[in-house]
């Protein structure tokens, strides 16, 4: 079983047990991260491709360490200008390694998130019919001046 998911900004083919290398993420090594933008999913030869992406389904990863990666050279050269400017960088990185990949996340969570919001919203609406507005004032239209004919 694979996956093909967003981390980062980038897409990555991914496998169970499998480590990658991804642009540094903010959570802290040794913690568990969850990704829910799965393109595409591959259990056994049957594929299911998300439009965008697959509703419910999730990868688990674990942070294993933050590190640098191997410098990268810069050289830029204009000839017969003697223009030579040579700099260098060392990409921050994340070690992942991937725990499981789910096809369908638990719903119950997200049952009793919709539960408090909408009486979050009824409250709300209770406030609204109270607050009256007062008329507003119209702009005064301007009087036309009668011209003189000749």
């Amino acid at each position: 079983m694979y996956a093909i998911v967003e981390i980062a900004g980038q897409q990555f083919k991914i496998e169970k047990d499998q480590q990658i290398f991804v642009n540094r993420l903010k959570e802290k090594e040794g913690s568990k991260v969850d990704f829910e933008k799965v393109l595409l999913l591959d259990k056994s030869g049957k594929v299911s491709v998300g439009a965008p992406v697959i509703k419910g389904a999730k990868v688990t990863a674990k942070i294993i360490e933050h590190l640098k990666g191997d410098k990268v050279i810069v050289f830029k050269k204009k000839r017969r200008k003697g223009y030579k400017v040579k700099n260098g960088f060392r990409q921050f990185l994340t070690k992942l390694e991937i725990l499981s990949i789910d096809e369908k996340a638990t719903k119950v969570k997200k049952a009793e998130v919709k539960k408090e919001v909408k009486s979050v919203a009824k409250k709300d609406s209770v406030a609204k019919k109270v607050v009256k507005k007062s008329p507003s004032k119209k702009a005064q239209s301007k009087k036309t001046v009668a011209k003189k004919s000749d």
